[in-house]
């Protein structure tokens, strides 16, 4: 039987240990809350899993601990930030509710955001503000990291480079969280270290060859994971990414350029506000019948009835909220010695 935790232990739990490792209060509570909302809503590789590395890029120095981003450029509807190396989850909270606040009064605004550090899942930020009534966006690259071939290409150029977007509905948010490739760095490296490997060839190795063996990404020279749209069609997941370089690195003005080293994130934070357009009634009323459309498609043969993106995260997250959170085997352990080296003691399950 799986042991579960319960959410808002866990919460404290980061929040204490990101403080004892120099986080600002408010920083450590914003970051640990986005490490949970992760896992609640089943992104296991992007929730707690983060916390070690993170509690070591701010021992090492490279995660910053306090201050504020520098605002480098600013607009009536969009402001450029350097992130100086901030934690990227508060950064991006942070952005979030600037540019939905802006976008109240211009009807939509954005925060480019450089050298931030990473930013963790990037769907667990949508549902907030899409309760609110707001279109909100989210795209990330790390100018530093490379793990994707171009389409066509066999050497790694650019990252998983995912984009997320939430909106209102009125059956709950909508929420889609995509990378432009197949599958993560994050999920590759737990199928290597698990000694499993992949339902289909959703990498590439060294020669060109599709595999589904992660051991082929760290070879060397290394593998390659295979945009969305695989050997067939990658040139679609490829072109996406391309769009996320230009909404991220580009637009913040820091970029693979500028041979940028550690792991980090550049972000763009886009806000629309419905009510500036046709209304958020007018709004909701088209989303609403697209959710019932979907709802009432007929299914696959002794398939599932469809449903909509983020319809059974924010499922999970209600189950998980009542019953505690059932977390990837690897990480209580990976918790156990982070509270050990701080002298805390460890979240105990339900």
């Amino acid at each position: 039987m799986t042991d579960r935790y319960d959410a808002a232990a866990l919460t404290e739990f980061a929040a204490r240990l990101f403080v004892h490792a120099g986080l600002d209060a408010d920083k450590a509570a914003t970051t640990a809350e986005i490490l949970v909302e992760g896992d609640l809503m089943g992104h296991t590789t992007h929730g707690l899993a983060l916390l070690a590395p993170y509690l070591a890029e701010a021992a090492s120095g490279k995660m910053l601990g306090t201050g504020d981003p520098t605002v480098i450029a600013d607009a009536p509807a969009a402001q450029t930030w350097d992130g100086r190396r901030l934690p990227g989850p508060w950064l991006v909270v942070k952005a979030s509710e600037w540019a939905t606040s802006r976008a109240t009064e211009a009807g939509i605004a954005a925060v480019s955001i450089r050298q931030s550090c990473h930013i963790a899942c990037l769907g667990a930020y949508l549902r907030r503000f899409a309760s609110r009534g707001h279109f909100l966006l989210i795209a990330s690259s790390d100018p530093a990291v490379a793990s994707v071939a171009p389409f066509g290409g066999t050497r790694r150029l650019l990252t998983p480079n995912p984009l997320a977007a939430g909106w209102p509905s009125p059956g709950g948010p909508v929420m889609i969280d995509v990378s432009t490739s197949i599958i993560t760095n994050g999920m590759t490296n737990r199928l290597r270290a698990e000694g499993r490997h992949f339902e289909h060839d959703w990498l590439m190795d060294a020669d060109g060859k599709p595999t589904s063996d992660p051991n082929a990404f760290f070879t060397e020279p290394g593998g390659t994971l295979l945009p969305l749209g695989g050997m067939e069609a990658g040139h679609k997941g490829f072109a996406l990414a391309l769009m996320v370089e230009a909404l991220t690195a580009a637009l913040g003005g820091f970029g693979r350029a500028d041979g940028p080293t550690g792991w980090g994130a550049a972000v763009l934070v886009l806000a629309i506000d419905p009510a500036r357009f046709s209304g958020l009634p007018a709004f909701v009323r088209e989303t609403g019948w697209m959710e019932e459309q979907v709802h009432a498609n007929p299914p696959l043969p002794g398939g599932p009835a469809p449903r909509l993106p983020g319809e059974r995260a924010l499922q999970l997250r209600g189950e998980q909220l009542a019953n505690g959170v059932a977390l990837h085997p690897t990480i209580p352990p990976a918790l156990a010695a982070a509270a050990s080296r701080a002298g805390v003691a460890a979240p105990v399950p339900l």
